[in-house]
Order: structure tokens, then sequence, then C-alpha cells
């Protein structure tokens, strides 16, 4: 597991961490999401030792990265796939990075296997597609068999197969008992393998949660339906629900489950055509936290041009007797 308690980092007068603390658990893929800025590579490379935190602790199993005999067989990880040297084949490039862990070229030929890699190990890595180097990159971070991962940006450059590979191999992972720790901006991929989810901003931790218990919290108990405005209306309300008149004549209705809902339509002979419970995305919930933690947020094109906002403001205005 990794437990990352207190980080707080500096770069000259900008705070990279401030206080960050969450904990990624055996046998689950933690997802770590926020805006860029927000911290995430740098707790990273503070678990890996790559920087040194001003204050707090990072550790793997209990230990801080330095301090671990053969780290890659206690924690894997995918950083920057761009991270391989151009001349080295794919299985050389491997090969000494076994060799640094005690481990041999059986080894290696099995993840790379496992990534898809097998018919190109000696081509050389400068010739790798980005996705050809993010498997790449995924085979030595799977190469001493750790029981802890952490990826940033897995999917990046992954065609749509390699995107369900990507899935199901993380899925896999944690199946197995091991913690996986998965940042991305791609919400949509996160929400089918994350079991976890750590929000993050401005250097701290925002949200540490389940997905679902991020999701039934933006969700707000929300439920939409399509009846009778007036009289569906009258009887949710008189059943304890507060309703809302949307303007195509749904009601949207809180502090009542669907069930009741269609249990008191029903009861007092009100016909409805649609109920459905509303159901927050990942993307959803993120938005909503990071509202007021997005540091670079650019402007709206809407509102720079009118007429993206409203074609007809861009057409010429018609001269009459003159054709257009």
């Amino acid at each position: 597991m990794i437990t990352v308690n207190g980080l707080r980092k500096r770069f000259g007068a900008t705070t990279a961490l401030d206080g960050m603390t969450f904990t990624v658990q055996p046998g689950q893929v933690t997802g770590f999401v926020g805006p860029n800025g927000a911290g995430k590579s740098t707790t990273m490379r503070v678990v890996l030792g790559l920087d040194a935190a001003d204050a707090g602790e990072a550790l793997v199993d209990g230990h801080p990265y330095r301090a671990l005999c053969h780290p890659l067989r206690h924690v894997g990880s995918l950083l920057d796939a761009a991270a391989v040297s151009p001349g080295r084949t794919a299985r050389n490039h491997l090969l000494w990075l076994a060799h640094s862990q005690g481990l041999g070229p059986r080894r290696v030929d099995e993840v790379l296997d496992t990534v898809g890699l097998t018919s190109v190990a000696r081509r050389r890595a400068g010739g790798f597609s980005l996705g050809m180097r993010q498997r790449l990159g995924i085979a030595a971070a799977l190469l001493g068999d750790p029981p802890t991962l952490m990826l940033d940006e897995p999917f990046n450059g992954m065609d749509p197969e390699g995107i369900i590979w990507m899935r199901r191999l993380t899925r896999e992972l944690a199946a197995g008992g091991r913690a996986v720790l998965v940042s991305s901006h791609l919400m949509s991929q996160l929400q089918d393998i994350a079991d976890h989810v750590v929000v993050a901003g401005r250097g701290r931790v925002l949200a540490d949660a389940s997905v679902t218990q991020l999701l039934a919290a933006v969700s707000d108990g929300r439920v939409t339906v399509r009846s009778a405005a007036a009289r569906a209306a009258a009887v949710l309300a008189g059943g304890g629900g507060s309703v809302t008149v949307a303007g195509d004549g749904t009601l949207v209705v809180t502090g009542l489950p669907a069930e009741a809902i269609a249990a008191l339509l029903s009861r007092n002979g009100v016909p409805f055509s649609e109920l459905a419970a509303h159901r927050a995305t990942l993307e959803d919930a993120y938005l909503e936290l990071t509202r007021d933690a997005v540091e670079y947020r650019a402007a709206d094109p809407a509102a720079a041009d009118p007429a993206a906002a409203d074609p007809a403001a861009a057409a010429p205005a018609a001269t009459p007797g003159k054709a257009l």
C-alpha cells in the first residue's frame, strides 16, 4: 500500500503540496484526479524519491522508497513513457532494469508478452509510437511483479483496443490484491475501473471516497418525472417531496426515492410516462469538487465571440430585394 501523510512541497514561491494526505489500499484501483497544478505528479515523484518533500512522509508498505532493497519488486511505476533511451531495443531496455533488480531474462520475456510487445521486442524504442512506449513503460512497471503500482496517464496514446486492454489489466491487478494508483484526466475511463477516488486541488485533498459514495453525493437524490405537472406536483409535495417544474414540463423531485415516487403517483391515480433517478458521472463529481481549484482556466469562446453562442449573429443582415 501507499501512505501519503501531510506532504508539503514548495518550488520557489509556488506551493505544490499543501498537506497532501491519503492512502492507496491493496485490492483496489484508486483514481488520482485533479486539475493541472493540483500536485498529482509531485506527489508521485515524492513517493518514488525523485523529489524530496519539505514536510510529511510518503511510504510504500511502511517504508520510504530509498530504504527499499530492489524497489521494483515493491512498487512499479509509469510516470513518463518517453523516459527510455531511443537507441535501445525494447528488450534491452527491460534487461538492464531487470539486472538491477536481480531478475533474469525470462521475466523480461514474460512482461513483454503481457503487454503485447513480443513481436517488436528487438526494435529500437525510438521508433515506437506513443501507445507502444506506454506499453513498454507498463512492462517496466510490472517487471518486479510488485504489490503496488503507480500509473500516470496510462491511457495516453492508446488506441481503442489498447484502452480496453488497459482497463482490463488494471482491474486484474487489483483483483490479485495489488494496490493500484491511476492518475488520469480521462474521467470516463476511471469511472470504469476505479473503486476509490482521491480528488486533489491546489496541493490538497478535496475528496477521498469510494466512487459509489462520490456519485451518490453529487446525484443529490434527484429524480426526473414526466407526468401531468400540476397533479403530480401536488401529490408528490404532499408526500414530502420537493418539486421543481422544469421548462419542458418535467418535474425534478428531491427528498423521495424513485420507488416512493412511483408508489405515490400510482396510488393517487396520476399517470406518468417517465421516471428516472439522476445518475451523476465521475466527471460531474470532478467538476463540482474542483470548480474553485482550477489554476489555469481558458476564456469561454462563446463569451469572446457572440457568434459562437448564436450562429445567427454571424449571418449578414438581409438587404431588401437582394438575394443572399
